[in-house]
């Protein structure tokens, strides 16, 4: 039988034997649990990725003021512009217009053809002040587009689509401080197609205005209500 002497001095060998095994298996085991949880992780970030890519988030109105008002929309455009493409401006009315009085809102609204005949009819209207212009239409908010930029392609290549609508979004404020200057104003621009390369041979000029307009609208119209957004917008 050992003597409790030879009992110490066994000890420590088998202790010294032991414990980088055992060192070695503990950290087999934390780097597997560490890989474990670096995979969830990735799982998770990727489900999350997914999730965000297929769905949409909330976005808050940027100016409220058209609610419990009336108001009406003026779209401002060049000559050059209304040559080359003489249908966007009342497109452009008639949307936003139908857009802001759907969720905006307004307690009322100048229908397109009311306003548009207005302004045709006073062709000096640009260089008045805009209160006036309210008090004309009788309303009390004026939303404003100038419209200074619009274009299916780049000037001079026909062979390939580049469309391009952008402008300043403001509001007059009739009832306010200041009825003659802008109290919100904004830029927009938007583009498709979302690459180069497509012509005529793969869209028509008719799609390609019609996405360009949908586009410039929702933009032009989110300023003014809350509503849903690609977590990662084409435009």
């Amino acid at each position: 039988m050992p003597t409790p002497t030879q009992i110490g001095h066994q000890t420590p060998s088998l202790t010294r034997r032991t414990t980088p095994r055992l060192l070695a298996i503990a950290a087999l085991a934390i780097a597997n649990a560490t890989m474990s949880g670096c995979v969830v992780a990735a799982v998770v970030g990727g489900m999350a990725q997914s999730y965000r890519e297929s769905s949409t988030r909330k976005v808050e109105a940027e100016y409220r003021g058209l609610e419990g008002k009336t108001y009406a929309v003026v779209v401002s455009a060049d000559r050059v512009i209304q040559a080359n493409h003489p249908g966007i401006v009342p497109a452009i009315t008639q949307r936003v217009n139908e857009r802001l009085y759907d969720h905006s809102g307004a307690s009322g609204w100048i229908p397109t053809n009311h306003t548009m005949s207005w302004l045709l009819n006073h062709p000096q209207w640009k260089s008045r002040p805009f209160g006036e212009l309210a008090d004309e239409l009788g309303v009390d908010r004026i939303v404003f587009i100038d419209l200074t930029e619009y274009r299916l392609n780049d000037p001079g290549n026909q062979y390939e689509w580049a469309g391009v609508a952008g402008g300043t979004i403001a509001v007059i404020e009739a009832d306010g401080p200041l009825p003659d200057e802008f109290t919100f104003e904004r830029s927009v621009r938007v583009s498709f197609p979302d690459s180069r390369g497509f012509g005529p041979n793969d869209i028509n000029a008719q799609q390609l205005a019609s996405v360009l307009l949908a586009r410039f609208v929702d933009r032009t119209t989110w300023l003014f209500y809350d509503h849903e957004e690609p977590y990662y917008p084409d435009y």
